[in-house]
């Protein structure tokens, strides 16, 4: 759930982590001025966590929310930047418009295309974009950007395929 008010997106992580059995990915504020929070769990828990944040916010305090069900389970360490590939092989990578674009592209890319998610960067001193990069095959690479832009038309600023990228890129980027 992504929230126009921090003070609004704190108390409704409260309520989501007192309405059910729910792991916060991240409660956080983002550029520009707004609150995210992600929650992970089964379906029900998150369909009632976000039912939680609702029932204590505004619609207008609300930016957007959602539920995938079924994540593509890479997604959660890509959320938290735990994912280091050990070899950069052809590089691919996603601007979004949004965090909630950002998140639906690249579950729809690993879900398509044996790729390695790097990361998915929310928000955070990028204006409230967000971006999203893989690794693998170029062939799979390139499946799996052009399935993320197809996932969310009209939220991909722009998108790149780098079949062979310098070794000092993976150092700098992530």
């Amino acid at each position: 759930v992504e929230f126009k008010k921090i003070t609004r997106g704190i108390v409704a992580a409260d309520a989501m982590c007192k309405a059910a059995a729910v792991e916060i990915i991240t409660a956080q504020a983002i550029c520009p001025g707004k609150y995210l929070i992600l929650v992970a769990g089964d379906v029900g828990a998150v369909n009632s966590a976000v039912a939680a944040a609702a029932a204590v916010t505004q619609e207008s305090d609300r930016v957007a929310s959602f539920v995938i069900p079924n994540l593509q389970p890479s997604v959660i360490p890509a959320l938290k930047r735990q994912v280091a590939p050990e070899i950069l092989r052809a590089l691919g990578g996603l601007e979004c418009y949004s965090v909630a674009a950002a998140i639906v592209a690249a579950d729809a890319a690993v879900k398509c295309a044996p790729v390695t998610l790097i990361e998915v960067r929310l928000a955070r001193f990028m204006g409230g974009k967000a971006v999203v990069t893989l690794t693998g095959d170029v062939a799979a690479v390139t499946l799996a950007i052009e399935a993320g832009r197809g996932a969310v038309p009209g939220k991909v600023i722009d998108s790149f395929v780098l079949p062979s990228p310098h070794s000092k890129l993976g150092t700098v980027i992530f």
